[in-house]
């Protein structure tokens, strides 16, 4: 049976305490455990395409996964969609401290630390971004995982080629204005940061 890639978002049951608990250590794929039945579909439709969120379904999805992430504070997938959803909604502070917490809580997870070199690479803060990104590579197990890494590092040695490298960084504040470029692209320009599957 061959191993579901850990960046596919698969919908489920609201879980019990006891199986969030165990969730960070299970070798399971990114999922939608221990979120509401109701905000399911606004998260699968961030994953599709966060271009198209109102701004009240923006608000919406990050109040209900902040509340997830209240009842289950260590469950580091929890703290992935919710850094996730923070992007979204360009709050590039909150949405960095969930992806850093995420990864202090699993550190050998695949998906947190791509999503926490995605967002510093967004924010074009390239040494933090390509740290994170090898480690995602050394932690994928399968083709789809390395292919994920593989790229963002490839976009990562075009950034640096081209001069985009903020490692004089201070504050994400500065960098807002990137995030909001980035999220009104034209979809073939980029890879959405709230990636749904490793097609």
């Amino acid at each position: 049976m061959s191993e579901t890639p850990e960046t596919q978002i698969v919908p489920s049951e609201v879980a019990t305490g006891e199986q969030l608990a165990a969730a960070p250590q299970a070798p399971a794929p990114l999922s939608l455990m221990g979120v509401p039945a109701e905000t399911q579909p606004l998260l699968m439709k961030m994953f599709a395409d966060p271009r198209v969120l109102a701004q009240d379904e923006k608000k919406e999805i990050v109040t209900r996964l902040a509340e997830c992430v209240a009842k289950h504070p260590k469950v580091s997938e929890l703290r992935v969609l919710y850094g996730m959803a923070l992007s979204v909604d360009l709050q590039a502070q909150q949405a960095m401290d969930e992806l850093g917490e995420a990864v202090a809580l699993a550190p050998d997870s695949f998906i947190a630390h791509l999503k926490m070199g995605e967002l510093w690479m967004r924010l074009r803060v390239v040494t933090k971004a390509e740290s994170h990104t090898r480690q995602a590579a050394q932690l994928a197990q399968n083709m789809a995982q390395s292919e994920m890494a593989r790229r963002q590092a490839a976009t990562l040695r075009q950034m640096i080629r081209e001069g985009a490298d903020r490692n004089g960084y201070r504050t994400p504040w500065l960098s807002l204005g990137r995030l909001r470029r980035f999220w009104k692209r034209k979809p073939e320009e980029s890879e959405a940061l709230a990636t749904a599957d490793a097609n």
